[in-house]
């Protein structure tokens, strides 16, 4: 016992040497079964705000520099029905060289007016649009009970149209409801292009009022989630968001019914909101634009894509700046407004699109795509000013109002 002591001590001594001087993984030195014992060991992905040590030049614009229509708001959806919210909104407008808001929230029917209603202390300052209820009085659980089922729905929508129109409504808006939630009575999902629609678009074009459409989502949100989706933690987030096919359509398939509904009713102008869902591929946007001389595009929440690739966005935005429109999906702060300036305007660099942490439409930053003057007018308000009743004759007189100092 007394010779075998000291061998031992000195085994132990030589292991806990050699296991200091041999390098390991971060793995093998973290017994993973116990919880961590250091803030650094215990960061988890979601709880990741890499903070950029790129320094880099930065024009903060508190306002467009030219008047701005603003397609794509949802004012009812937001704000429900504050008042106080709504005057607040309007002289944020005000700084940011916003003269009018396109409000997609105005239902066909009854309630058109409510929400006209609503707008109508600031009525110079907004367009109403409406929008289709597919569902109506019938039971969310019994696709056979809803309006969109019943004889005749196309007519009747058609005929709603035609008084809401009567009444100030300017254009109509497609909500993604129908593509990926709207279903046939055997529960099918109902087609874009199917035939019961065929009034609804007619009339449109009859009446020389726009349809702005929201086709499919992003592409990440049709994909697995998994390692590869680069939208992962935002679908973890909202899992609402995900259309796996089955059960969901494709996104192609998507697309190509709101295309042929385009190529079918030529009179009429479409507008595909968020640049048509395909941001991700702008050559397909391109070719679309290309194809049906009556489709139009929004920027809407998209400048988290645009952003990205500020080259390509720059050229095709510029090669079809009479076919893009402003939008913002908003009403948004301040703050958000500022980064559309910012990305339109300037050439600035690894810039945040959204003032939320973290960012709701991926984890990294843009770029500024910096526009001409002329093409900036187009986005800004000359487009829209050409393609939606009413907003001329608004943007004239917000033009013509006494400017304060």
């Amino acid at each position: 016992m007394h010779c075998v002591f000291p061998s031992l001590l000195f085994a132990v001594v030589l292991s806990a040497l050699l296991s200091w001087a041999t390098p390991r993984s971060f793995a093998q030195n973290v017994d993973l079964s116990r919880p961590p014992e250091s803030k650094e060991q215990g960061i988890l992905l979601r709880d990741f705000r890499p903070q950029p040590k790129l320094k880099v030049p930065s024009t903060l614009l508190e306002k467009a520099s030219f008047p701005v229509v603003d397609v794509h708001t949802h004012f009812e959806k937001r704000f429900k029905n504050s008042q106080d919210a709504l005057a607040a909104y309007v002289e944020a407008m005000d700084r940011n060289n916003i003269a009018i808001c396109v409000s997609l929230d105005a239902k066909l029917g009854e309630e058109f007016q409510e929400h006209a209603n609503y707008l109508n202390p600031f009525r110079d300052r907004f367009i109403l649009f409406g929008y289709l209820d597919f569902q109506g009085s019938g039971k969310s659980d019994e696709p056979s009970t809803w309006d969109v089922n019943q004889p005749g729905y196309g007519k009747r929508k058609a005929a709603q149209i035609r008084v809401s129109h009567r009444i100030g409504m300017c254009g109509l808006k497609i909500f993604k409801q129908l593509g990926l939630e709207c279903k046939n009575p055997d529960g099918t999902f109902i087609a874009i292009d199917d035939e019961r629609f065929d009034p609804v678009w007619a009339v449109c074009g009859e009446l020389g009022i726009p349809v702005i459409m929201h086709t499919a989502d992003p592409s990440a949100f049709f994909d697995p989630i998994n390692e590869q989706n680069e939208r992962l933690e935002e679908l973890q987030r909202h899992p609402e968001w995900h259309f796996p096919s089955p059960p969901f359509p494709s996104r192609a398939s998507l697309h190509a019914a709101r295309n042929r509904v385009i190529a079918k009713h030529s009179k009429t102008h479409f507008i595909a909101a968020h640049l048509g869902n395909d941001a991700e591929d702008l050559l397909e946007t391109q070719a679309w634009l290309d194809r049906y001389p009556n489709l139009y595009v929004e920027i809407a929440s998209r400048i988290s894509e645009l952003g990205r690739q500020p080259r390509r966005a720059q050229a095709f935005i510029e090669r079809n700046s009479d076919r893009i429109l402003f939008g913002t999906d908003g009403p948004w702060p301040e703050k958000r407004l500022r980064s559309y300036w910012r990305f339109l305007e300037t050439q600035d660099e690894n810039f945040p699109y959204s003032e939320k942490e973290p960012p709701p439409q991926g984890l990294w930053n843009i770029y500024g795509v910096a526009l001409t003057e002329e093409t900036l007018q187009k986005v800004y308000h000359h487009n829209a000013s050409r393609l939606i009743p009413g907003v001329q004759s608004k943007l004239e007189a917000w033009l013509a109002r006494p400017q304060s100092k």
